[in-house]
Order: structure tokens, then sequence, then C-alpha cells
């Protein structure tokens, strides 16, 4: 499989294995199917897992504990991840290490290669659209991020449990912009990567989310980009894996993205497996993170991957749908 630099770390394959598929979810696998995934995504070529301790309540981590016993192949790097809110200094760490350390003894493993910050950065005084009354508990001010977040991540790397720290860039873009060009920069920065351009469900802001700026400020400043959300969880399938109501914001994209659809019918194309290249394509996008559950949906985008590019003129029709309905309000790098 074709290996990118991500950022200024080391070369990883153009795709992730993600654990949210190995964690259900995004649908209904066994332990077995799961396990067999990891080591068939192994076999493929594929040299990054991308976890966090919530997917599946522990379940995608303990999947890797039981594939490899801590014995990970030559070559292929562990990323995890926390959720912390709005913190002092002092209980910014504790948690951080806390979560960290239950996520090691999952992974039967003493250092994870990237550990993110999954929480969602905000301007100080930042209320957000959604959830405002709670949003303490899951999002990080710059302020805290400053004086809590950096000290934390700096710590964790001087005790040898994480080689390098990275940043969930659902926030808000300019604070996300922000953190990208500090003096003290995350490694990598995981961003939203789809043809609408659309973080769905997680976005919590009124603003653009704007993901194409932040991963060209990313390249701009050196930071290595792992794309998410390539098909804006389901929305960009054929059929979406799950229940939900009409106003959910996934389903709103789903029936949204009816054009891109029929317009993958009319080429006789599975829609994910165009949306995945279309993902892979991206301009300065290093990998993109699958959210498969099972080894026929992990070979179907490694196949689709080993196509390369979309044509040309598949592309122009893509973006002539103008599904990206987002625009860029800020200036770029």
């Amino acid at each position: 499989m074709e290996q990118r630099r991500l950022g200024n770390l080391w070369p990883v394959s153009a795709l992730t294995l993600g654990g949210g598929g190995l964690g259900q979810v995004w649908g209904e696998t066994s332990r077995q199917e799961a396990v067999a995934t990891v080591k068939a995504a192994m076999d493929h070529g594929i040299t990054l897992l991308d976890l966090a301790p919530m997917y599946g309540r522990g379940e995608a981590e303990a999947v890797i504990g039981e594939a490899f016993d801590g014995k990970l192949p030559e070559g292929v790097r562990l990323t995890t991840k926390c959720l912390a809110g709005t913190l002092s200094p002092e209980d910014m760490l504790a948690k951080l290490e806390r979560s960290l350390m239950r996520s090691l003894t999952a992974l039967k493993r003493e250092q994870v290669d990237l550990f993110f910050l999954h929480s969602q950065i905000i301007p100080d005084e930042y209320k957000m659209a959604q959830y405002a009354d709670t949003q303490e508990k899951w999002t990080v001010t710059w302020l805290c991020y400053l004086d809590a977040l950096l000290p934390a991540m700096e710590a964790l790397q001087s005790k040898g449990l994480i080689g390098a720290w990275g940043i969930t860039g659902t926030g808000l873009p300019k604070v996300i912009m922000d953190a990208l060009r500090h003096d003290t920069k995350p490694a990598v920065v995981q961003a939203i990567t789809n043809l609408m351009d659309s973080p769905g469900g997680i976005r919590r802001y009124e603003e653009p989310p704007e993901p194409r700026n932040i991963i060209r400020t990313a390249k701009n400043n050196e930071v290595g980009v792992m794309g998410i959300r390539a098909v804006q969880a389901g929305a960009l399938t054929a059929n979406m894996d799950r229940l939900l109501p009409t106003d959910d914001p996934d389903m709103m994209d789903y029936i949204r993205a009816v054009p891109f659809r029929d317009l993958c019918a009319e080429c006789g194309e599975d829609p994910a497996l165009i949306a995945h290249r279309y993902a892979l394509d991206m301009e300065g996008v290093d990998t993109i993170v699958l959210g498969v559950k099972n080894r026929d949906e992990l070979k179907a985008c490694v196949d689709a991957a080993e196509q390369g590019p979309l044509d040309a003129d598949l592309k122009t029709q893509i973006d002539a749908l103008r599904l990206n309905f987002f625009r860029p309000k800020v200036p770029i790098d």
C-alpha cells in the first residue's frame, strides 16, 4: 500500500484502520471478526491503527490487545485519545494520564505513538450553539489549551507514555488553526475529509466548519493530517447503517447526498468507495481513517484505494453538485 509521511513523524499507510468499526460504533460485529479484520489490515499493508477508549467503551482497544498481545508487527503505529473538559493544569494532566493508562492496559502496551486531545477547542468565553450548559465537560477553552493541555502533553512525553500528540480538529475552525500555527503545535491534526466538507452531528457550533482551510493550515505549518469521516458517518454510502430521525444532522446529509448517489449509480459505482477515493485524493491529507467493521468492508476500501485517484471528469461532476455548501470565511495561511 502507498506510504505517505505523516507530518514530521514517520511514513504511514494511505489508509488507517479506525477503531469506530472495531468498537461497533458503525454497526454490529463480533470480537472474532474484529480481531480478524485487524490482522487482515496488516496483511493489506495498513500501518496505523486509530483508537479511543470511547469506541465501544474500550472494545476497540481490547480487540488490539487480543489480536497482538502487545507485540505489534514491525512498523505498525498506534494512536488513542482522551475526551477532556476545561480543567486546571493539575486536573488536566491527571485526567489525560488516567485515560492513557487505561488504554495502555487494554492495548497491553507501555507507550502509544500518538495521543490525541479528542475535545473540541473553543475561544475563551464562547458559548456553543448546542449543549452550552455542559460544554465545560467536553470542550477545552483556548486559555486552558495553552495553560493546561500543552504542559500535560509535554509531561506525558517526558514520562515516555506517548511518542507524540495531536488534536482532533472539530472545534471552532479559527481556534484550531491558531493551534496549528502556535509555537508549540500538535504533531498531527485529525480533520474532516469528505466531499461534503461536513462534520455532520459532531458540529456543535453555528460557524462553517472550514475543513479544507484547516487542512491547508496544517500543511503550511508542517502538521500531519489524518482525514476522518470520509463517508460522513454513512451519509455518503448507498444505505445508512443505522436508524436515525430525519432531523438528525447525519441523516440530513444522507438526504442531501441523493444527487451523489444518483451520479454513482449512473457510473455503476459504489458511493462509499467513490467517497473514499475522493478523500484520499484531497490535497494535504496524509492518511484516511477507515470506519470498517469487518473484512469485507476492509477489502472493498483497500481495493478502491488501489485504483488510485478518481477520473478527473468524475471528480469535476462531483464538485459540480456543490454538496460542500460551507465556504471558508477566514483567510488561509
